[in-house]
């Protein structure tokens, strides 16, 4: 088992759930878990997490409802996506912040401070969730910088927590 500390775990209400779930389903473009399913909210050393039965497939980073890898695997989201080059996926996969010219497509859609997720260029499997730190016209231009801030990736404490 990883390392991560989960506190308090306990099961959500209905229309918590549904708040949640209309949140996420309004970002990602798919439906996510429903009312009738069992939702639980935990503190972790970073941000709250969101177990589905016994599966962590959510995040709450600054109050803000996410997907993580595992729950991007499960639901296949259509929206918030940056899709990066495959010389940018080992970087990335160790944690590393995710580069503007390694950028080869992004939703046009996504703002300053948004999550989105990463995934790479001829697979199209999810790798990793960040920060954008430019809008989504910006992260198609491939500036050079720093594009989006890592926050949780495959192969991560919180990935192994899965396992």
């Amino acid at each position: 088992m990883a390392d991560i500390r989960i506190r308090k775990r306990k099961r959500m209400r209905a229309k918590d759930i549904k708040v949640i779930s209309a949140v996420l389903e309004s970002e990602l473009g798919v439906p996510v878990f429903s009312e009738d399913s069992p939702v639980d909210l935990a503190e972790s050393t970073e941000f709250n997490l969101l177990f589905v039965g016994s599966d962590i497939l959510g995040l709450v980073v600054d109050g803000r409802p996410f997907l993580t890898v595992r729950g991007i695997i499960k639901y296949k989201p259509t929206k918030r996506f940056v899709t990066i080059d495959m010389g940018a996926v080992p970087f990335i996969i160790n944690g590393a912040d995710c580069m503007g010219p390694g950028i080869v497509e992004a939703d046009e859609n996504i703002n300053i401070g948004d999550l989105v997720w990463i995934r790479d260029e001829k697979n199209k499997v999810p790798l990793a969730v960040g920060i954008s730190e430019r809008s989504g016209a910006e992260l198609i231009a491939k500036k050079s910088g720093k594009a989006i801030k890592m926050i949780h990736n495959v192969g991560d404490k919180l990935w192994k927590s899965g396992e």
